[in-house]
């Protein structure tokens, strides 16, 4: 990276946090409401760098095995930073995540549940990470995430059958289609759920989301550029 490209990086996620707090305003909320997870999935820890030295502590990967290839060192020279899962998981994957990931947003098949609980009773795993239940809202077949008429009853198992403490919710809406009803029928979930998280909302639409009651939103090209 150079000088001019860690400014770039910097300038950005600068505005980005303003559109945030611009947005919040809009809508009536107070700034420390809305969380920004600075999605650094493909990008390499020099290119992360100067966002973590700006102030950012929340960051976002869709694979395991990318981010225990890059995380742990820089986590070394900065604890405070909270990493988020926000990409599919793989049960065979779980064990790796729960040591990675203080929070999973990609919590979509009682499967997943089950590895989940089973690896969180062992005695020597660390304390669970915050649970997002991921929500197909759009209900598109190669889209990870459960139908909206089956996440009551799929909260209701991860909490009664497998004991996690589910905390929220996450979607990715159609790209095709307006963002806003997808973000509306999420919190709307959530509320009947008794759920305070809502992770929506991406580079492209997250002023929407926040309008929406968004808790987390997931930007990442709006900070890095383009992948």
């Amino acid at each position: 990276m150079t000088v001019e490209q860690d400014s770039l990086v910097v300038h950005r996620l600068a505005e980005v946090r303003a559109r945030i707090e611009r947005a919040c305003r809009d809508a009536g909320r107070a700034p420390d409401e809305v969380h920004l997870v600075a999605v650094s999935k493909t990008f390499e820890a020099a290119h992360i760098a100067p966002a973590i030295e700006a102030g950012q502590r929340l960051f976002g990967e869709n694979r395991v095995q990318e981010a225990k290839g890059k995380w742990p060192a820089l986590r070394a020279a900065h604890p405070d930073i909270e990493l988020h899962l926000i990409g599919p998981l793989q049960t065979n994957k779980v064990r790796e995540a729960l040591a990675l990931f203080d929070v999973i947003h990609t919590l979509d098949r009682p499967s997943l549940a089950a590895a989940l609980a089973k690896e969180l009773a062992r005695p020597e795993a660390r304390p669970a990470p915050r649970l997002l239940v991921q929500v197909n809202t759009g209900e598109e077949p190669q889209k990870a995430g459960v139908a909206p008429e089956e996440a009551d009853a799929f909260i209701a198992t991860c909490r009664d059958t497998h004991g996690l403490a589910v905390e929220g919710l996450m979607c990715i809406p159609p790209a095709d289609e307006p963002a806003a009803p997808h973000f509306a029928l999420l919190a709307t979930i959530a509320r009947r759920n008794g759920l305070s998280t809502l992770s929506m909302g991406m580079s492209g639409d997250f002023e929407t989301a926040i309008g929406l009651g968004a808790t987390y939103v997931r930007v990442g090209s709006a900070i890095f550029g383009g992948r």
